[in-house]
């Protein structure tokens, strides 16, 4: 109810600095601890039917928050207080970037959907680094997505992403190598098998903790498939699909420049799922993203064989209390279908 009634003043600002004022009143209330309390009693979802241990790590529900809203690290406690069973911080690069010149970051009310040419802006690894080892006491799955410098040349990408990951991985119950922005020049040409083998092999070498791939949503089925191969031949743990999408159709007065999240995407992240679930659920963990706002979409992605999946541009259209929906949402239909476990949902559909 509060966010209905805020959402409209949010909304007449610049999409980036509404961005900034939600970012400041999350931090404000993570120091608060009593607050913070307050609201994960009333937000956050306890069930062991939603329960599953991956990676090595306890989920206790399936859905998290995507890469893309943290980008340093300073919300987590609050975050998780929201309801996000997982938080998963960045991009982050090896040096600060200030991204791309605003504006850079674009609302599509009627669609539910975002269009974001940031270009990886962050404060960097060091400060990251900090951010986590000053967090307040969060008992749940941090991952750290990784990305190359802007000015870093494309032939020493993997130098970036090892020192990211010799730096980070110690904080991160997983890391996540992006190779998909739309918003780093020649970054998804490194969505090609060599090349990301010996990327993801780099990383592996460089950290003891799981290393999972995000893909486009944009790749060809076939490429799409080989690609994923080709990750966990060099050892990735699983795979994030999808980034965001170039394709802008539907978005009126939309440029080509960055990348379309939200409803928008929801087609092509599903359509890329239904491509990967059959080859590689069981084999590996597959984390579904794109377009989920609503219980019944969550419900749809883990049918299809997704073990984990992550928000974003829905809690900007539906508001903070989405994590909560969709947990209780996910229990309802569970007992819909006489379900006792989530194990019994992911991959029911194939």
């Amino acid at each position: 109810m509060v966010y209905r009634l805020l959402r409209p003043l949010l909304f007449a600002l610049d999409a980036e600095r509404a961005h900034e004022l939600v970012v400041a009143a999350l931090a404000a209330m993570q120091r608060v601890s009593p607050l913070r309390r307050a609201v994960e009693a009333r937000l956050r979802i306890r069930s062991s039917r939603l329960e599953q241990h991956l990676l090595g790590l306890r989920f206790e529900a399936p859905a998290g928050l995507a890469a893309g809203f943290d980008k340093n690290g300073r919300l987590v406690a609050a975050l998780g207080a929201l309801g996000a069973a997982a938080v998963e911080v960045g991009t982050v690069t090896p040096r600060p970037q200030a991204g791309n010149p605003r504006p850079r970051m674009f609302r599509y009310p009627e669609q539910e959907s975002l269009r974001n040419a940031l270009g990886f802006n962050n404060r960097g690894m060091i400060e990251v680094e900090k951010n986590l080892r000053n967090l307040a006491r969060t008992d749940i799955p941090v991952g750290i997505n990784i990305g190359i410098n802007r000015d870093t040349d494309l032939e020493m990408a993997s130098e970036d992403y090892r020192i990211l990951a010799r730096r980070l991985g110690p904080l991160a119950g997983y890391l996540t190598v992006n190779v998909s922005s739309p918003n780093t020049p020649g970054l998804r040409t490194l969505q090609e098998p060599a090349p990301l083998a010996e990327l993801v092999s780099a990383v592996v070498a460089s950290t003891d903790r799981p290393v999972l791939v995000k893909i486009a949503p944009d790749l060809e089925p076939a490429r799409a498939l080989d690609l994923c191969e080709a990750a966990l031949a060099a050892g990735s743990a699983g795979i994030v699909a999808t980034n965001t999408t170039t394709d802008v159709a539907g978005l009126p007065g939309a440029r080509r420049e960055g990348g379309v999240s939200g409803a928008a995407l929801r087609p092509a992240s599903y359509a890329m799922l239904r491509v990967l679930a059959p080859r590689l659920a069981g084999r590996c963990i597959l984390v579904s993203v794109g377009g989920i706002d609503s219980a019944a979409e969550a419900y749809r992605r883990l049918r299809a064989g997704a073990s984990l999946v992550q928000l974003y541009s829905g809690l900007v259209f539906r508001g903070p209390g989405l994590f909560r929906e969709i947990h209780r949402g996910l229990l309802e239909l569970m007992d819909r279908d006489g379900l006792e476990s989530l194990g019994q949902v992911v991959g029911a559909d194939l």
